[in-house]
């Protein structure tokens, strides 16, 4: 084993949305030395990177993905795609650049969590982005690393035009601006892009910071685990080209995303007592929340199969528009989201879209385990089973299919295959549907949940300050207390730039 010595400042786990935005804002601070770890490739020129990661039209499905699964209900697997390269997920996902509700950072910060309030996290938003449609709104940037458009109509598909107006026939508002505090309505999707260009967290972040000579980015460097003098942590260990290899710092900022951070966590002894030494680990800290309290997106899909098969181009956008609205009842603002998708199945067969009914706010909780230090994660959403969620995803799946038998997106439709007519479609038959077959938005978080230290299922402080541990913290979609209403790359960014700037402008709360 190699051992590096004491060789950092800030040594960051995770090159994804929230490291690289942090290792960006540190690295400012040119008496620092930052390394910025990231367990998959590192393309440093934009004309070496690999065509599914420019290609924001599409996702990247396998090349760059860690290759884990999930239990998304009951009884049921499937693929959990994450990314596994310099720019974590932001550089494989759909560039969608959605914010969430202010109401989801007030009952934030109302959990205890000073500094999360909508008016905390407002200028660290800003800060982020570079939004082209609205530069001169209140609650936008202009000069952000990450830059934001939305399709003009000129740029829409058939499909997503006639979404647009359908949703408008159903008394659905148009909203010009998804990012609006106050808006709901259809309208086009706020996305990271530029034409195909996906605007990543490697493109929009580390592109011009690596010209910083503090900061170090190391790929191809897998953490197994923290290492711990008593309870101080004073640096990692990783597996690079094959070789155990220990890396130290100072402090230590485990940003590997909701799924690997618990299990670097668990890894090395930080969790539920039990399940520490089920993993046959040393106990390092009991922390009964890491891996406990994950909040996600439950959704489903309506497939239909169309008319014209020249709608259907596995080459165009995945997708465009959105529409947000509240659950009748609900006293959550824009709890539920449509999604209309460009193209479903593969090329070759029954030409089709899909139309995607999602629940933005969720009650319910699953858990990540560990069978074994060397195991991938276990992924339980148990989505649908708080009934709440279940009655409201269900009312969204009966809204979605009124764009299949009604309005102009409807006179596209030849058939829905799923879910299957001759099954049922009373309300009792959907909910049935969500409990068996609702799956994830691929938006995990809330493993090592931000709060005070009262709150037993809690894992870090509001500056997220491991607790019961020194100099190790934790900094990515792990910590949000639960899924905001809105894709969740944009408030991944949004932390990164919080920790970021009180690591930079107040390093001695950190012990720096």
């Amino acid at each position: 084993m190699t051992d590096s010595g004491p060789a950092y400042d800030v040594l960051i786990v995770g090159a994804g949305s929230a490291g690289s935005a942090i290792a960006a804002r540190v690295s400012e601070n040119p008496n620092l030395s930052v390394a910025l770890l990231e367990a998959g490739p590192d393309y440093a020129r934009l004309s070496d990177t690999p065509d599914d990661l420019v290609n924001s039209h599409n996702n990247s499905y396998r090349d760059h993905d860690w290759g884990f699964s999930y239990e998304p209900t009951a009884g049921r697997q499937d693929r959990f795609p994450r990314g596994r390269v310099v720019g974590g997920s932001s550089a494989v996902n759909t560039t969608i650049a959605l914010r969430g509700m202010p109401e989801d950072y007030d009952e934030w910060a109302a959990l205890g969590n000073e500094g999360w309030a909508w008016a905390d996290v407002l200028p660290a938003f800003k800060r982020l982005e570079r939004d082209l449609d609205f530069p001169h709104a209140p609650y936008h940037g202009d000069s952000g690393p990450i830059t934001i458009r939305r399709y003009p109509d000129s740029e829409m598909l058939p499909q997503h035009l006639a979404f647009i107006e359908a949703a408008r026939d159903f008394d659905y508002p148009y909203c010009a601006d998804a990012n609006d505090p106050d808006g709901w309505g259809a309208g086009p999707h706020p996305m990271n892009k530029l034409a195909r260009l996906r605007i990543s967290a490697a493109v929009g972040y580390l592109a011009p910071a690596r010209l910083r000579s503090n900061l170090h980015i190391l790929p191809d460097r897998e953490v197994q685990r923290l290492l711990l003098q008593g309870r101080r942590c004073v640096g990692v260990e990783c597996r690079h080209q094959g070789q155990n290899q220990t890396l130290r710092a100072r402090l230590v900022v485990l940003a590997a995303g909701a799924l690997m951070t618990p299990v670097v966590l668990l890894r090395s002894g930080i969790g539920a007592a039990a399940e520490v030494a089920a993993l046959g680990v040393e106990l390092a800290a009991d922390v009964p929340g890491v891996g406990k309290n994950l909040s996600d997106h439950p959704a489903l899909a309506v497939v239909c199969e169309v008319r014209d098969p020249k709608l259907i181009d596995f080459d165009a956008p995945i997708i465009q528009s959105i529409l947000r609205y509240t659950a009748p009842g609900s006293d959550k603002r824009n709890d539920l989201q449509i999604e209309q998708i460009s193209f479903a199945g593969r090329p070759g067969g029954p030409p089709s879209f899909l139309i995607a009914p999602v629940l933005e706010y969720q009650y319910g909780r699953g858990q990540l385990t560990l069978d074994s230090v060397n195991s991938a994660p276990r992924v339980a959403n148990r989505f649908c089973e708080d009934q709440r969620d279940c009655d409201r995803l269900a009312g969204c799946v009966l809204d979605t299919l009124r764009f299949t038998r009604e309005g102009p997106l409807a006179e596209m439709v030849a058939a829905v295959t799923f879910p299957d007519p001759a099954r049922g479609g009373s309300l009792e038959d959907i909910k049935m549907l969500c409990r068996k077959y609702a799956g994830s938005g691929y938006h995990p978080c809330g493993t090592a949940k931000m709060g005070p230290v009262e709150d037993s299922t809690a894992v870090v402080d509001a500056r997220g300050r491991m607790h019961g541990l020194e100099q190790l913290v934790v900094a990515d979609a792990s910590i949000m207390p639960f899924v905001p209403r809105a894709n969740t790359n944009l408030t991944c960014f949004m932390i990164g730039e919080q920790v970021g700037e009180w690591l930079r402008t107040q390093p001695a709360d950190y012990g720096l």
